[in-house]
């Protein structure tokens, strides 16, 4: 090994499984043609290149907020690689996944079977505070809920992919998957020449297609918005991204109103009516009619709208109830019970803290134990037991027993790690996953890869950006007969090119811009899926992997 690799901790590779290395130290199949590209680099090398992989994201402007500032999102230069066979194990997990999800929401807002048959607690999912009873009976174009998921997924000690948990509001990423291959393809292109990696450009023609497909039954050629809180979001830049490359028009509630069950978009031409949205803002602020009054990002008669099956709400109004963390704990027997298949990825063990006998357990080794808030999200809120004081300790027990039903809890996992360029060497930093899928109610599109976060400081197990994270580009390797193209300019699709422009949504005057920011202000400190969506990987489910 060239000095890059001489200090790489092996006794962590030896507590951990590594993505490159085995337990022996040898290069793994999977990366051997990465690590061979890499060994001859010298440090100045690399350090150059990463220095290219940030001034390439400020040039594009793919930032996010850090404590107000806008930062570049931090990529790492060393890709994660997963073979072919690896991903389909993956994939199929994941489709499996939604498709029992997708059929529990429909259970839940619908006939409620599977409380009848006492697989899933009523009382359990009726205090769930993203269950709505104002979506109760709405049946969306397709039945389809979840349009877009992001189901994070780590490798634990003995090298088996675990999910962690499940992202079925808005979970967002996917735009730094494209941009993370963009760049790394300019800074980086010998590694790619060295192997056929599965493109990932073609997301927004999928995402497209399935928010096409899902549109209401009476529009033959609908009008597709993308709904962002506005600018002052920093998941803004990927709200943007994805309206432009799907073609459709980037809109914020006061471009919008509901008459008559319908919804229309503010336009310089007049109103055009909408027919599907594709909304990146929680439910509580989508409709104030039917939840907060004071919301001014969304449009109030959203929900009747859809409920008239007038508009398609992607994802849909309530799909939080299923990637409730305690929800969570339940969807191996919902996959058994809608699908009768057994799971293909396991969860990670997780402790019901309502139960009284686990409660005790739990309480007996909070110092051992990760405990997590049901509905929180970005890291926050979390008590890592081995490393917590008495006194946050103390704390937890007392939250836990003031609430139950709000914590979960899990044993540490020790995720698997990878080689990270730190301080001029590649050292191993800790790993998540988070494949993205689409949904368009014919099947499951799974994007190949996904977004790797990747747990910056030594030892950390928290992978979010919001905690110090970054990120690595994904590769899932084609098979030995198959060829994957790098069509690195993303072409718009061709459904978007066979329109013409749509005309371009009303914006309003500095006094809307004051009031609008406040209440986004207001959002953000309220909402804790709000919370998560200023971080570079999620509107919602940004949680760390432990």
């Amino acid at each position: 090994m060239s000095d890059l690799f001489d200090d790489y901790d092996a006794g962590s590779i030896r507590r951990t499984y590594d993505e490159m290395f085995d337990r022996f130290g040898r290069v793994r199949d999977t990366y051997r043609a990465v690590h061979d590209t890499l060994e001859p680099q010298s440090t100045a090398d690399l350090a150059s290149r990463a220095d290219g992989l940030s001034r390439a994201y400020r040039d594009r402007g793919v930032t996010f907020a850090l404590s107000g500032q806008e930062r570049p999102f931090p990529l790492d230069l060393v890709p994660r690689v997963l073979s072919a066979e690896e991903w389909r194990r993956l994939e199929a997990g994941i489709r499996q996944r939604v498709l029992a999800l997708e059929a529990f929401l429909a259970d839940v807002y619908g006939p409620g079977e599977v409380f009848d048959d006492q697989v899933v607690p009523r009382k359990l999912v009726h205090s769930s505070p993203h269950f709505h009873r104002q979506v109760h009976g709405v049946e969306p174009a397709g039945g389809v809920r979840i349009h877009v998921s992001g189901v994070d997924v780590i490798r634990d000690d003995h090298g088996e992919f675990r999910v962690l948990e499940d992202n079925l509001r808005s979970p967002s990423g996917v735009s730094y998957v494209m941009e993370n291959r963009r760049v790394m393809a300019r800074v980086f292109p010998d590694l790619f020449g060295a192997s056929a990696v599965a493109p990932v450009d073609d997301y927004p023609r999928h995402l497209l297609g399935a928010l096409r497909a899902t549109a209401p039954a009476r529009a033959s050629d609908p009008r597709i918005v993308v709904l962002t809180p506005g600018v002052h979001n920093s998941a803004y830049f990927e709200h943007a991204l994805l309206a432009r490359m799907m073609g459709v028009d980037l809109v914020e509630g006061r471009d919008l109103v509901c008459r008559d069950d319908v919804t229309y978009v503010r336009t310089t031409t007049g109103e055009e009516r909408a027919d599907v949205m594709y909304r990146r803002i929680d439910d509580e602020f989508l409709d104030p009619v039917q939840f907060r009054p004071d919301s001014v990002l969304g449009c109030a008669g959203l929900i009747h709208s859809a409920r008239a099956g007038n508009l398609t709400i992607a994802n849909a109004v309530g799909n939080g109830v299923a990637d409730d963390k305690l929800i969570y704990s339940y969807v191996p027997d919902l996959i058994e019970y809608y699908l009768g298949e057994p799971p293909l990825l396991r969860n990670v063990e997780t402790y019901r803290l309502g139960e009284d006998d686990v409660r005790e357990f739990v309480l007996d080794r909070i110092d051992q134990m990760v405990v997590k808030p049901v509905d929180a999200s970005g890291g926050y809120g979390l008590v890592f037991g081995p490393d917590a004081s008495d006194e946050e300790l103390a704390d937890c027990r007392a939250n836990i027993i003031a609430d139950p039903r709000g914590y979960i809890a899990q044993p540490v996992v020790a995720l698997s790690t990878g080689p990270t360029l730190v301080d001029g060497r590649l050292r191993p930093r800790h790993l998540d996953l988070r494949p993205f899928a689409v949904n368009d109610g014919e099947k499951v599109w799974v994007l190949p890869g996904g977004l790797t976060r990747v747990a910056l400081p030594e030892g950390s197990l928290v992978v979010n950006s919001s905690q110090g994270g970054g990120s690595k580009d994904t590769w899932v390797l084609a098979d030995d007969d198959a060829t994957f193209g790098l069509d690195m300019a993303m072409p718009v699709p061709k459904e978007a090119t066979n329109r013409p422009a749509p005309p371009v949504p009303l914006q309003f005057g500095p006094a809307d811009d004051h009031e609008r920011h406040h209440q986004q202000q207001l959002q953000q400190q309220q909402s804790p899926e709000a919370a998560a969506e200023p971080t570079p990987t999620t509107d919602e489910g940004e949680v760390p992997s432990c």
